[in-house]
C-alpha cells in the first residue's frame, strides 16, 4: 500500500468526525426502519418495504405466498449484514422459496429466521427489535457480471455534504454472495471525478489486480450513473442531518441510485479500497460553504479527482506542447473560445484572468465552488472546461486578476499538464 501514514483516518480520528452528528441523526442511521421512512418523505429512491414485524403474533397475519419474490428479510437494527437474508424466487405451486446459495426454505424455515431476529440474535444495538421484508434491488447489468449472486453496492463517505471517498463492494463465493469486506468481497476504490475504479483489495488485507479467477481487471470499471450516485448521497445525508456519514447504494438500471443504509459510523477500510487516506480529504473539505448536493459533487469532482492512464493507450505517443500553449476554454453555452496560456509548474491549480472568466459566463454565484488564499488575497475557484491539444477535461481554477495585464489569460498549472511533455513544440 501507498497510502501514507499521515493521511490515514484511524479509530480515534474518526470519532472527531462523527462527534459532529447531530443525536437524531444517528437515531435515524440506528434503525433502517426511521432510514427509510425519511427517505420516502423526502422522495429519495430506497427499496420498497413489504412488512414490518414487531412481534411474534405478526406471524400469523403474513401470507409469505404474497410476497413478492425476489425480496429480502433483514433485522432493523443490524450491521455488517449479519441475519440478512436474499430470497430470489419461489417454487411453483409450492410452499418453498430459493435463497441466493440456492437452498430451498420452507415457511417454518422463514418463520424461524423472523423469530431470531426479533430476539435480537442480529442487532447491533437497542433493545426493540423489529424484522423488515422488503423489495430485493437487482443488480446493474454492468455490475451483475462481477460479481458472485449478490447485489454489488457502492459506499459513498460523505463530509460538510461534500462526497469525499467512495468504493464498489463486489460479493463474492467467500462472502457468501453479500458485499461485505469482513466476510471475503472485494472492494474496489473509485475515483471520485469520473466513477471508474482505480484500485481493489479482497478483504481487508490483500491488494488485487484482478476479479477471482478471471482476467477482468479491477481497475478501469466504468460505474453507471456516477454523478446521480453522488448527489443521492449527499441529498441523504442532508435530509438525516449527517455531518459525516458513509452512503451504501444499490444502483437499480431503471429506477437509479437507490439508499439501502445511512451510517453514521462507517468503517475505515474504504482507505484500504482506494489506496488513499480520509484524514487529508476531511481536512480539505472542513469549513467550505456548501450550497447544495450538486455543488457538492462539483467539489468533489475538483478535489479528488485520480489520475487514470488507459493501458489499452500504452505505448502511443505522449503529446508534447510548448511552455505558452494555445487552448481552447468552454463559455457557459458550451462554446469554445481560444485563448493563450502559460505552463507555471511552480502552481499546482490552473488559473484564469477574472475578465476572461467574466467574458466566458462562469463568474457568478453558480459558478463558485470555494475560495481560496493566493497571493492577492482570497480568490474564488470555479470550474472550467478546457480543451489541450487533443485532450478535453474539466478542472478547477483559481481567478486572478493579474492575469488581466499579461498576454496570456491562463496559467496551466501542474495538476492539468499531467499527461503531456512540455518542449518547444509549438501547440
Amino acid at each position: 500500500m501507498s497510502i501514507k501514514p499521515a493521511h490515514i483516518l484511524g479509530r480515534n480520528g474518526r470519532y472527531r468526525y462523527t462527534a459532529l452528528n447531530p443525536f437524531v441523526a444517528k437515531k435515524i442511521g440506528f434503525s433502517k426502519l426511521r432510514t427509510k421512512e425519511l427517505l420516502k418523505t423526502n422522495d429519495i429512491a430506497t427499496a420498497e418495504l413489504y412488512h414490518v414485524f414487531e412481534s411474534p403474533e405478526d406471524l400469523e397475519i403474513i401470507n409469505w405466498e404474497t410476497i413478492p419474490v425476489p425480496f429480502v428479510i433483514k433485522p432493523a437494527s443490524g450491521s455488517a449484514g449479519k441475519g440478512i437474508w436474499v430470497i430470489k424466487k419461489k417454487v411453483e405451486d409450492k410452499s418453498l422459496w430459493v435463497n441466493n446459495q440456492g437452498n430451498k426454505l420452507a415457511k417454518e424455515d422463514l418463520d424461524l429466521h423472523i423469530l431470531n431476529i426479533l430476539d435480537g440474535e442480529f442487532s447491533t444495538w437497542g433493545s426493540n427489535h423489529k424484522a423488515l421484508v422488503e423489495e430485493m434491488i437487482p443488480p446493474h447489468p454492468k455490475l451483475a457480471k462481477l460479481a458472485y449472486q449478490g447485489t454489488p453496492d457502492i459506499r459513498v463517505i460523505v463530509f460538510n455534504s461534500v462526497p469525499v471517498m467512495a468504493m464498489a463492494r463486489i460479493p463474492t463465493k467467500e462472502s457468501k454472495s453479500k458485499a461485505n469486506l469482513d466476510q471475503g468481497a472485494i472492494g474496489v476504490g473509485i475515483d471520485m471525478a469520473s466513477g471508474v475504479t482505480i484500485h481493489g483489495v479482497k478483504g481487508k488485507k490483500k491488494d488485487i489486480k484482478f476479479f477471482p479467477n478471471t482476467k477482468k481487471k479491477v481497475h478501469g470499471i466504468m460505474i453507471p450513473q456516477w454523478t446521480e450516485i453522488l448527489e443521492v448521497a449527499v441529498k441523504a445525508a442532508n435530509v438525516a442531518g449527517y455531518k459525516y456519514m458513509g452512503a451504501d447504494l444499490f444502483i437499480h438500471e431503471e429506477k437509479g441510485p437507490m439508499i439501502v443504509e445511512l451510517n453514521g459510523f462507517p468503517g475505515l477500510s474504504i482507505q484500504l479500497a482506494n489506496d488513499a487516506g480520509l484524514k487529508r480529504r476531511l481536512e480539505r473539505v472542513e469549513g467550505l460553504e456548501v450550497r447544495n448536493a450538486q455543488h457538492g459533487v462539483k467539489i468533489a469532482q475538483a478535489l479528488f479527482a485520480e489520475v487514470f492512464i488507459d493501458e489499452n493507450k500504452a505505448g502511443e505517443a505522449i503529446p508534447i506542447i510548448s511552455y505558452r500553449p494555445t487552448v481552447q476554454v468552454f463559455d457557459d453555452k458550451r462554446k469554445p473560445h481560444t485563448t493563450d496560456a502559460l505552463i507555471n509548474t511552480s502552481r499546482y491549480r490552473s488559473a484564469i484572468s477574472q475578465e476572461l472568466a467574466e467574458e466566458l459566463g462562469h463568474y457568478d454565484i453558480e459558478d463558485l465552488l470555494w475560495r481560496q488564499k493566493e497571493i492577492e488575497g482570497s480568490v474564488p475557484v470555479i470550474e472550467i472546461k478546457l480543451k489541450i491539444k487533443d485532450q478535453t477535461i474539466k478542472t478547477a481554477m483559481v481567478v486572478i486578476k493579474r492575469l488581466n495585464r499579461t498576454s496570456h489569460k491562463i496559467e496551466l498549472g501542474r495538476r492539468d499538464v499531467q499527461g503531456f511533455l512540455v518542449g518547444d513544440k509549438k501547440s
